[in-house]
């Protein structure tokens, strides 16, 4: 079951280095939210707040009306994809997306019956039936994102992270597998929260983008409110060059007439 998240007046310094000053942020059930801005801009800092990989100087995260300070890693049921995939080079595929499965407690465990259903499952969802016995090695680039992505799944997640979830990429596949994951989101509903610093993947996949720049957020809208209404000369500059045919029903004629997107070739 989908969960809000309530990010309150995150704070986070490393060293002199402030990288979240006083963020807040509040994502609705279901919903798909980038966090979109420049490198350094803290994107991955809140993320991993969010997760639990890292500890807030100040301010709470709220799964619910769950305070998550009071759960422990795993009770979060954090469902994590990072950049560059983190695949057990030595698991199968099948072994890969059933270890959250296996490492849960004894008592919470499902049968190994269960858990290869659930897998199969979850390669039939992630279009990968069949390639269950292969080693990652023996995958191409988007195979490997998407047994990434099913391995987060796997564990029923309250929220879903993903940290530039196709950084690793090559242009046409990453075109390709943007719309994949709008339409698995579309199935699935979860919670999500996804890094990038590309604009057209923040503006083609997200219901809402919030921009961040040195430590804080500029603006949090959607696509068409960003493009029409940009809250700041950053954001103005940051969204420049969005291609109109990234953004899901914007004002098109507006936008154009304002030069405030440049069409895709």
């Amino acid at each position: 079951m989908s969960v809000s998240v309530s990010i309150r007046n995150i704070a986070k310094d490393f060293g002199r280095y402030p990288a979240l000053k006083g963020v807040s942020l509040d994502v609705a059930p279901g919903e798909l939210v980038a966090l979109l801005g420049p490198s350094g801009s803290g994107k991955t800092t809140l993320l991993r707040t969010v997760a639990g990989l890292e500890f807030q100087d100040h301010g709470e995260v709220f799964f619910g009306d769950i305070n998550a300070d009071e759960l422990t890693l795993r009770e979060r049921r954090i469902g994590f994809m990072f950049q560059h995939y983190a695949l057990f080079k030595h698991m199968t595929v099948m072994d890969n997306i059933a270890f959250g499965l296996r490492a849960r407690p004894r008592g919470t465990r499902p049968t190994e019956i269960q858990i290869r259903s659930r897998v199969l499952d979850l390669l039939a969802l992630v279009q990968l039936d069949g390639l269950e016995a292969r080693y990652p090695a023996q995958l191409s680039g988007g195979q490997r994102q998407r047994v990434a992505l099913a391995r987060a799944l796997a564990i029923e997640p309250r929220v879903l992270l993903l940290d530039e979830p196709f950084g690793a990429l090559d242009a046409k596949v990453r075109k390709d597998l943007r719309r994949w994951l709008r339409e698995l989101h579309a199935k699935t509903g979860h919670t999500t929260l996804f890094v990038t610093h590309d604009q057209d993947e923040a503006f083609e996949l997200a219901d809402r983008i919030a921009i961040l720049n040195q430590g804080m957020i500029e603006q949090v809208g959607t696509p068409a409110e960003i493009l029409s209404h940009p809250s700041s000369p950053f954001v103005s500059d940051f969204i420049a060059d969005v291609s109109i045919t990234a953004v899901k029903n914007p004002n098109l004629t507006w936008l154009r007439n304002k030069g405030k997107v440049t069409t895709a070739a």
